[in-house]
């Protein structure tokens, strides 16, 4: 398996390729930084509230929405090496990070919980929607974003690189989840064509340094890795999968 440090530098250069200039912040996702912070802003960060970004990953997009607001902030996510890089490039910024697995999550502490593109990882949504609101103060606010569509097939699941992360829900039925764990939506943008045209992007950047990302993570990985960019391609531009960023408050 390769290191996740070297996984993030084998792919670094076709990832700032990808995006357009300044939408690029270390994110390992098809959001750009403006999107970021808009789902930020819909979820009332600014200076004040406390937030925790779980499933942070090497912690980009957090370190985008502290450098803008100024937020207290904590990361944590169950890869220690992704966590070890993140705290690495937090030096300077009020940002903590730690090693946990999700869920559970810390009860009752935050004004904000985040969890972007990550939510398709997670076959349970019921439990990953209880662990939010309960680590959230009345009144605050659940933000995430949704890979929106019915269960893969099973021919889907046969040609899905890691098809056991891959759990896609229907939106109103993961509305319905939300609400059950006293988290009433607020807000939900569709954002497929923008995810679409960066994982377009991205996909064509790394079929253009194939060779240089097979000579350092191998070719098994590197042919999943475009076999996945093409799938969401797919899956996005027929409508089958569609891409959407919800804010759910505690209640």
């Amino acid at each position: 398996m390769n290191r996740r440090a070297d996984v993030d530098a084998a792919l670094h250069d076709a990832r700032v390729a990808a995006h357009l200039p300044g939408q690029f912040v270390g994110q390992e996702s098809f959001m750009t930084a403006d999107a970021i912070l808009a789902l930020a802003r819909s979820a009332g960060i600014d200076a004040d509230p406390r937030v925790l970004d779980a499933c942070c990953g090497t912690g980009g997009p957090g370190r985008h929405i502290v450098r803008t607001f100024g937020c207290a902030y904590t990361g944590v996510d169950a890869d220690a090496e992704a966590v070890a890089l993140a705290r690495e490039r937090g030096g300077g910024l009020p940002c903590a990070y730690a090693v946990h697995t999700v869920p559970p999550l810390p009860i009752g502490t935050f004004d904000v919980v985040l969890l972007l593109e990550t939510v398709l990882a997670f076959p349970d949504k019921r439990g990953l929607a209880a662990a939010a609101a309960a680590a959230l103060e009345r009144g605050g606010r659940f933000a995430c974003t949704l890979e929106e569509g019915m269960p893969l097939t099973p021919a889907e699941i046969a040609v899905t690189p890691d098809a056991d992360t891959v759990w896609p829900v229907p939106l109103a039925d993961f509305t319905t989840v939300l609400a059950d764990a006293g988290l009433a939506t607020v807000s939900v943008q569709e954002h497929t064509p923008a995810h679409l045209r960066v994982v377009m992007a991205l996909l064509a950047q790394f079929t253009a340094n194939r060779d240089s990302i097979a000579a350092s993570l191998g070719t098994t990985f590197t042919d999943d890795l475009l076999a996945s960019h093409r799938l969401w391609r797919d899956w996005m531009a027929s409508g089958r999968i569609r891409k959407f960023a919800l804010v759910a408050r505690r209640v």
